[in-house]
């Protein structure tokens, strides 16, 4: 399992933990600093479950900002115990914490508990006094949570940005300096599937440590989570997402919520590591998930988790390959892993081979060679009669990456059959090594005086 670490021995942007007790605003600051809706937010106290990480810039001075749990919540669950106690590590963990209270509500009880516990914790500490908006709310806050015992004390509005500034200003001031440019990653690698495959152990195996809670309850992860790794000097950010569920499976807005975070994470992503469950038969929805990376043009790994609750016999491997092929056949050039996140069995190859994947869809070929290329498969292999007339290519060329898409200059686009672009896209694949990533071909149609595109 060696070749990847977490942390230490490495360039670190500092981290800044975003604490509270439940429903004082955090996810709501978490994505007015990260600039954009990345955290679900909801009315109903307790939605954030994992850590949410996102890494931005404030005045020159990079930082990851990590939404956290709420803490002391008075609930006595096993679930709620976990997020706790995985907030309180994180601010141990942190450069600065920003602590987040509310103005309507006052000081109470709850705050004074996260007080005490994070001052323990020796980390600079600035006190947001959230939901601001009011003056009477304002009125009330000098008296009240000065008296938490902290100095640098922010009233602010996340919802609308208000007094947001002023707190980033005095917050990088605790910050080591470093540039958005030094630690943004070599690699989007977003875990996805549906619920309850094993996606979170996934990570948290990768990662090495407990990086997300793994909970025996499907739908335990509501966000899509990032947990930077570094893999034998390359930055890969890993992106745990929510199981996708069926439409109709899908009662609350939450789970609805959910579900387009993970779909956003798929859009955000290089490399799509499509999740399924050995243990039992491919699904629909399976099926659908993985349709999702493809369609964005996603580069993609299939792993079947939960490898070691497989019987094996002779032919074991081969009837999850038919099996699969026969159900992914749209994505059949995706490569496929047998591993088991309990075991460990297997999960080295995962790293090394979405890498690959992320090359082959960053390479770029000289248009000569793959001029010499379409020549000599178009000559070995014509075009067939089709609709009135043969199809002739006369050149062709690479005119974008990720994915790689090649633009075929030919005479009338209607006389190239589906089944024959399907041909060539696979002569490409099978010649240059375009592993893991979907391929396009544009027919370009030359006219007297220009050319039209189909």
């Amino acid at each position: 399992m060696g070749g990847w670490k977490w942390g230490g021995g490495v360039k670190r942007v500092p981290t800044v933990a975003i604490v509270g007790r439940p429903n004082v605003g955090k996810s709501t600051l978490f994505n007015r600093i990260a600039g954009g809706r990345r955290a679900i937010v909801h009315a109903m106290p307790g939605v954030t479950r994992d850590v949410q990480r996102h890494t931005t810039e404030w005045n020159g001075v990079a930082f990851e900002i990590v939404d956290t749990g709420g803490l002391f919540s008075g609930v006595d669950d096993v679930l709620v115990s976990k997020v706790e106690a995985r907030a309180l590590a994180e601010v141990t963990k942190a450069d600065a914490i920003i602590f987040v209270t509310d103005a309507r509500d006052g000081r109470t009880g709850a705050d004074q508990e996260v007080a005490e516990k994070i001052r323990a914790s020796g980390v600079p500490v600035l006190l947001a006094v959230n939901k601001a908006e009011s003056r009477s709310a304002r009125s009330n806050m000098a008296g009240e949570f000065y008296g938490l015992g902290y100095e640098n004390v922010y009233e602010l509005s996340a919802l609308h940005g208000e007094g947001v500034g002023d707190l980033l200003d005095d917050l990088v001031a605790f910050l080591p300096r470093y540039r958005l440019a030094e630690v943004e990653p070599d690699l989007k690698l977003a875990v996805v599937g549906v619920p309850n495959v094993g996606k979170s152990s996934i990570v948290n195996m990768l990662v090495g440590e407990e990086a997300n809670i793994v909970d025996e309850r499907p739908g335990t992860t509501r966000d899509s989570i990032d947990v930077a790794v570094r893999w034998h000097n390359r930055r890969i950010t890993l992106v745990d997402t929510a199981g996708i569920k069926r439409k109709a499976r899908s009662h609350d807005d939450i789970t609805v919520i959910s579900a387009l975070k993970s779909l956003e994470s798929i859009e955000r992503c290089d490399v799509a590591l499509v999740v399924l469950d050995a243990s039992r038969p491919i699904s629909a929805q399976d099926v659908k998930v993985g349709s999702y990376a493809h369609k964005n043009g996603k580069g993609i790994l299939v792993c079947f988790n939960k490898w070691d609750l497989v019987e094996k016999g002779d032919r074991t491997y081969r009837e999850f390959e038919l099996d699969y092929k026969e159900r992914f056949a749209f994505m059949s050039y995706a490569p496929t892993l047998f591993v088991s996140a309990l075991t460990g069995q297997r999960m080295d190859r995962i790293f090394t081979t979405a890498w690959r994947i992320k090359e082959a869809r960053e390479k770029r070929l000289p248009t000569a060679e793959f001029n010499r290329f379409i020549e000599d498969v178009s000559r070995r292999s014509p075009p067939p009669y089709h609709s009135g007339g043969t199809g002739k290519i006369y050149y062709g060329t690479q005119v974008e990456v990720s994915p790689p898409t090649f633009s075929l200059f030919v005479n009338k686009a209607d006389y190239f059959a589906r089944n024959y672009i399907r041909y060539l896209n696979n002569q490409i694949r099978d010649a240059f090594s375009f592993e893991g990533t979907l391929i396009r071909i544009n027919l370009v149609q030359k006219k007297r005086g220009g050319a039209s595109q189909r």
